[in-house]
């Protein structure tokens, strides 16, 4: 791998890890200022899946491109979606 991949790698993988941690974050303060629970944390699990992973991955210096395909995906899947499924899940379990 070269030089400038491996740096694209190590920088995108940084990102995915610090948005993660930063959603997870930001869930649970939204939770405690009266936030719908069970949706939120719902939606949390991925980010905090990719969040330990992240961490991790940063902790040992070992970085992979699946972790930055997957978490692009999640990030725009989730961004996309996350309205329509906060409300469904909160209807469901409501």
């Amino acid at each position: 791998m070269s030089s400038n991949s491996h740096r694209y790698l190590v920088l995108i993988s940084k990102i995915i890890f610090f948005y993660s941690l930063f959603y997870v974050i930001m869930k649970i303060l939204a939770m405690f200022q009266g936030a719908w629970v069970i949706p939120n944390l719902i939606l949390s699990l991925p980010y905090l899946v990719f969040a330990i992973v992240g961490g991790l991955m940063v902790k040992r210096n070992s970085y992979h491109w699946a972790y930055v395909i997957a978490g692009a995906i999640l990030i725009s899947v989730v961004r996309y979606y996350e309205q329509q499924w906060m409300v469904q899940l909160h209807e469901y379990f409501a």
